[in-house]
């Protein structure tokens, strides 16, 4: 064996050791193992730092060299280094998982234990120690292999260990039982659990109804998940507690997400919906007993339904329980009516709303105006106004966010026919609150889509139920019927808009204020339509108002539509039409 001097120091090696291994690619960590192993085989690993080897093993297992990690801790151990816990347990953590590599994860455990057990100097092997997880690891290494001489051969040397197994170690144990077929073992663990005075928890029942899934047990997996409920009635009275606060030692342990995913999965692959439906109604005969959860198991079985993507089935689910008079709470209804409003399936999530109010349940304002965001957004404006409807009948207080979602969603897609009918249909409802702006907004898409005629309809029908029209209002109509050509029905507009105005004024009433691009918008239009006598109205209006105008503008218009305008001619049949145009140029500084 070579002496100390024939290797560099020890500052020097695991400066080696680690800058290898932080290097992190092939030949580096290759270089660095080969380094570690060396001296250890040699007997020099008084040469390593501790933190040097446990660097080296964790870059390893991250890379998937599992191989090479395990090499050195059977290295370590055979050359009496003793590797500390965090080294060693989460490589055969790691290795467990593999069929390939889980028997030497099982023989590292297993040596490790041995070792424990023949050094007499315990601080030697203090922090080598294994926990329950690195027991749990080697159980899971024995399921891997399917072995199960190996997995009760773990359990006899638990206490030569000194370790305490838990509801998982008894959960592995179930399914390596599952896995050979042995369902006589498996009801025989409750005896075993005593023995080592094991209460059952949540990773117990799971691992123990899916080893009767594996067995292909659908019903003894579903008496399992029954019995749950019933121990929990058991331990849980207090109608103040939650199943978490439970006293005493064995804590009431409820059937969680991943047992209901299993077990609903198997019903539907094996079963039908009705046998679903009658499981679910039996639990629910327990939970009625049980006032110390705030999820039933209706509820999980359609959230289990949802997360496999199963939501016709849910829905079948729902309607066979209500046939058979099971008892639906609002909170499974919402399940599944989120995971359509998800995926855009909004007559299925209107029919929902409609079952769900039929089962006279009421579902609040936030429920709708999901939905209704999504028939919205999913252009179902059919849905969402059958929605809206059913929410005023339902009588929800607050209509706001599903008007309002639905105003702005017709606006965007530009249907002004269906705004004005919705609007119609809700402007007497006290709860909303409709606006001159909404009426504004279904004139002003009107117009761009140059239906002025029905734009003129609905500006009618906003002042017969008594909304005071704005400037937007006739704004809108403006640049509406000029886009059309309609000059005469703009100057109509302006006579009224005169009327109403002067109206307000003699009544002391304040009318709309008037802008510049309201006026500015009549005066082009009625130059562009040759109504003079009206645009020497708008001038003075803004004279009036103290408005700037820009004259070259309209000297534009006045010359590319009238500059061959005879007045002379004119003059003879309209004397006063003459005169306003007379009067307009010389506003516009134009010789006559």
């Amino acid at each position: 064996m070579r002496t100390n001097r024939e290797f560099p120091s020890k500052e020097l090696l695991n400066k080696l050791v680690n800058e290898l291994t932080s290097a992190k690619d092939l030949h580096s960590l290759q270089r660095a193992f080969a380094t570690v192993f060396l001296l250890l085989e040699k007997q020099q690993h008084h040469l390593l730092d501790m933190g040097s080897i446990a660097n080296l093993v964790s870059t390893l297992e991250r890379v998937n060299m599992t191989i090479p990690a395990s090499t050195l801790i059977k290295a370590m151990l055979k050359n009496h280094c003793y590797p500390h816990l965090g080294l060693w347990s989460p490589v055969v953590e790691n290795m467990s998982r593999v069929e390939g590599t889980a028997l030497r994860a099982l023989e590292i455990f297993v040596e490790i234990c041995n070792v424990g057990s023949e050094v007499k100097d315990s601080a030697l092997i203090a922090n080598m120690k294994p926990d329950t997880r690195a027991f749990n690891a080697a159980l899971n290494a024995c399921l891997s292999l399917g072995s199960v001489e190996r997995a009760e051969g773990l359990l006899e040397i638990l206490h030569g260990a000194g370790l305490r197994a838990n509801g998982r170690s008894f959960g592995l144990l179930a399914q390596v039982y599952a896995k050979s077929g042995l369902k006589d073992k498996i009801l025989k663990l409750d005896e075993v659990m005593n023995l080592y005075k094991v209460f059952p928890d949540g990773e117990f029942y799971g691992s123990l109804v899916s080893g009767y899934l594996t067995l292909g047990d659908l019903e003894s997996a579903s008496e399992v998940v029954l019995l749950m409920l019933k121990k929990a009635c058991k331990k849980c009275h207090n109608p103040v507690e939650t199943v978490n606060e439970c006293c005493g030692p064995e804590a009431a342990v409820l059937p969680d997400e991943q047992i209901y995913n299993m077990l609903v999965k198997s019903f539907l692959d094996v079963r039908t919906i009705k046998d679903l439906s009658r499981f679910i109604i039996r639990a629910q005969e327990i939970e009625q007993q049980l006032v110390c959860t705030d999820q039933t198991a209706g509820a999980y079985v359609i959230n289990a339904c949802v997360s496999l993507g199963y939501l016709d089935k849910a829905h079948s689910i729902l309607d066979e329980m209500n046939t058979q008079g099971a008892k639906v709470g609002l909170g499974v209804y919402f399940s599944l009516l989120k995971a359509y409003c998800k995926e855009q399936r909004t007559t299925e999530a209107t029919q929902l709303v409609s079952d769900l109010n039929m089962a006279g349940l009421e579902l609040d304002a936030s429920g709708y105006d999901a939905v209704v965001d999504v028939c919205m957004t999913a252009q179902d404006f059919k849905a969402a106004f059958a929605l809206f409807r059913d929410m005023r009948e339902a009588g929800v207080a607050s209509l706001k966010t599903s008007y309002l979602t639905i105003m702005t969603g017709l606006t965007e897609n530009h249907r002004p026919e269906l705004m004005a009918a919705f609007l119609d249909e809700v402007v007497l409802d006290p709860r909303i609150e409709v606006g001159v702006h909404d009426w504004n907004s279904i004139i002003h898409s009107f117009c761009k889509l140059g239906r002025v005629e029905d734009a003129r309809r609905t500006f009618k029908r906003m002042v017969f139920l008594r909304f005071e029209p704005n400037g937007q209002s006739y704004l809108s109509l403006v640049h509406g019927y000029c886009a059309a050509e309609k000059y005469f029905s703009i100057l109509l507009l302006w006579k009224e808009m005169r009327t109403r105005t002067a109206r307000a004024l003699g009544k002391g009433i304040e009318a709309f204020k008037i802008d510049r691009d309201l006026l500015d918008a009549f005066l082009y239009s009625l130059v562009k339509g040759g109504f003079f006598d009206a645009a020497m109205e708008v001038v003075e209006k803004m004279k009036e108002l103290k408005m700037f105008v820009d004259k070259w503008r309209y000297k534009q218009v006045y010359m590319e539509t009238h500059k061959k305008l005879n007045l002379s001619r004119l003059k003879k049949r309209n004397f006063r039409k003459v005169q306003a145009i007379i009067a307009f140029k010389s506003w516009l500084g134009l010789s006559s």
